[in-house]
């Protein structure tokens, strides 16, 4: 599972469910439902993210079941069976990693939470072709709000696009999707191949 933002795991997933957990990062949004997941009883779950020192709150101090694994590295892979995962550094107020997930039959990139992409991770996934990219875009474009300050931790739409445009996906998905942005939505289009995510949308590796 990439992050545990869902407050409820222990009732959405059965016992043994859930085999490991990808964090892209250790905000509360995105690890919340670990706490109440770690004083479970039985087999150990795995989690592995990015090197930060720091963690989130005392999840590192009192793990309970979480079995927490080394850091990951920068484009170093990691295999779990045939799903082949590279962690890419992203641009966010704590140290964040997307994943570029390769099966052998289809290649995605999870990019969330950042505000553009580091020089590196650019030339590194403009490199692969990437069948389907899943892209944080929380905000409509700035000029549709110019009150509101620039976008400072979460894309807007005019950079979804333009990391879109450079990655030349088959397809494109804006996730970590705010009000403004759905508001945004109702009486504008995007382009050809980039949709909004919904909630419960299943996408398949195969």
């Amino acid at each position: 599972m990439i992050d545990a933002g869902l407050p409820a795991l222990d009732q959405l997933f059965a016992g043994g469910e859930i085999q490991r957990f990808l964090l892209t990062h250790y905000h509360m949004d995105h690890v919340q439902g670990l706490f109440p997941l770690r004083w479970g009883c039985g087999n150990a779950i795995p989690v592995y993210g990015p090197p930060d020192p720091d963690g989130c709150d005392d999840l590192y101090k009192h793990p309970g079941i979480l079995a927490f694994q080394p850091p990951l590295s920068a484009f170093h892979p990691i295999q779990f069976g045939d799903l082949r995962v590279t962690p890419v550094p992203l641009n966010h107020s704590k140290i964040t990693f997307g994943y570029l997930l390769q099966s052998p039959n289809r290649t995605i990139a999870y990019l969330t939470d950042t505000i553009g992409l580091p020089a590196d991770s650019a030339l590194f996934l403009a490199s692969k072709n990437i069948d389907l990219l899943i892209q944080d875009c929380s905000h409509p474009p700035h000029h549709f709000s110019p009150h509101r300050p620039p976008p400072r931790n979460h894309n807007d739409v005019t950079m979804a696009l333009a990391i879109s445009e450079l990655l030349k996906p088959a397809a494109t998905l804006l996730t970590h999707i705010s009000h403004q942005l759905d508001t945004w939505a109702l009486d504008n289009t995007l382009p050809d191949g980039i949709t909004i995510a919904q909630d419960n949308q299943i996408i398949s590796l195969l």
